[in-house]
Order: C-alpha cells, then structure tokens, then sequence
C-alpha cells in the first residue's frame, strides 16, 4: 500500500480575549483521523495578519497535502457556513492578537480582487443538510484574520494545480454562549467537518442548486 496522501484542517487560537475558540477545539479532535485512505494533520493558526499566512506557508510545505480546509469561528452564526469567496482586502473591526488593526489594506499588494474556493461548496452544504447539520453557503468570509488567510490560501493553491482548499465558518460552542447567542454541539460541528472533508475528496463537481446566505456577523 502506498503512502496516505495528506490532508490540512487549521482552526485559530481564540481571540478578542476569549479563552476557548471552536475552531480549535473541533480541529483538535480530528488530529489523525483517516477520511477516504487520507490522513488529516491538523494545526494551529495565530489570530495575527502578520504571521498568520507565513505559518501556513509553511505548514503547507512541510505537508504537501491533497486538500486543505481552514476553520475559523464566527460569533452569531447559527449554521456551518461554507465561504465561497475570498476578497484581497483587511479591514478589521477589532486588534488582532498582535494589536494590529488594519484597515483598508491589501491581503496581497497586487493580487486580484478575489478568489473562489475550489471545494465543492454547495454539495457540501447539502450533505450536511442530509444528515440534519444547519448549513448553508456563505458569499462573505468578512474582512480580518479569517478571510485574510483564506485568501492567502487560495492565492498559494492558485500555483498548485490539482490542489483544492477552502474555508469553513462555524458557531461558537454551546459553552461559549450567553443570553441566547447561537451556537452548537462540539460533536455536531466536528462531524460537519468530517463530512465536509469526505465530501471535498469525493465531489470533483460541484452541484447546481438554488442556495446561498450573507453574513455582516462577528467573524474571526
């Protein structure tokens, strides 16, 4: 038998002094997992512009892998959220864990103004839909540390061919909620991911359907 082909799932440290983040949490259960003869290794992403893309520049070297998924978390939503694009710009609402706070600056000076996610992002979307997971396709990834690395990601991939990558939104835990804000299971959003990952390596197409959501929600 051959070598596993690898796949890179990152979730963040928390933030914005928060103690607990879900994308790590959820990440951090998926260390090791096989999904369709391929090994997941997960990491660890710093909530900061300057080095954010850096480390997974070099996570992406030293994997090499098939298929790389970014999670990052997202107060106030109520569903997985699949992004579907990637915009060339920061603008930060808050300091990230450096105290830096962009505005109005490029991920990439010169980059174009916006890259698709190259997962099946609606077949996706409906298998969740089909094992009972809230989920929907998601037209804005915001404008800090998250959509900053997701673009930094699909400008990498774009020299990559034959690699896919995206990038995941998910609720806060259950845990982290207060006075009614929507959240979810740890388990439920960690088999979202599985089946997110299961989904990407087996749907080379994209599906055709109606669906789609925007979001002007707290994202990382």
């Amino acid at each position: 038998m051959g070598t596993m082909k690898m796949i890179l799932v990152t979730g963040f440290e928390p933030f914005a002094g928060e103690s607990i983040n879900s994308s790590q949490e959820v990440v951090r259960r998926l260390q090791g997992a096989v999904i369709a003869r391929h090994r997941v290794v997960v990491a660890m992403l710093p909530c900061v512009f300057a080095k954010v893309n850096r480390e997974l520049g070099r996570l992406y070297r030293l994997h090499r892998p098939f298929l790389v998924i970014c999670i990052g978390q997202a107060n106030g939503r109520k569903a997985i959220a699949v992004e579907r694009v990637a915009i060339n710009v920061n603008d930060a609402q808050i300091a990230d864990n450096a105290g830096a706070r962009p505005v109005d600056r490029p991920v990439v000076r010169g980059g174009p103004a916006a890259y698709f996610s190259t997962l099946p992002v609606k077949a996706i979307v409906e298998a969740l839909r089909a094992k009972g997971i809230p989920a929907e396709v998601s037209q804005t990834a915001g404008t800090f540390v998250c959509n900053h690395v997701f673009y930094g990601l699909m400008h990498r991939l774009g020299r990559q061919p034959g690699i896919r990558g995206g990038f995941i939104h998910v609720p806060i835990l259950s845990e982290q909620a207060t006075s009614g804000q929507p959240s979810m299971l740890l388990e439920t959003i960690v088999l979202a991911v599985r089946i997110a990952l299961a989904t990407a390596l087996r749907c080379k197409r994209d599906v055709r359907v109606e669906g789609g959501a925007n979001h002007s929600d707290s994202e990382q």
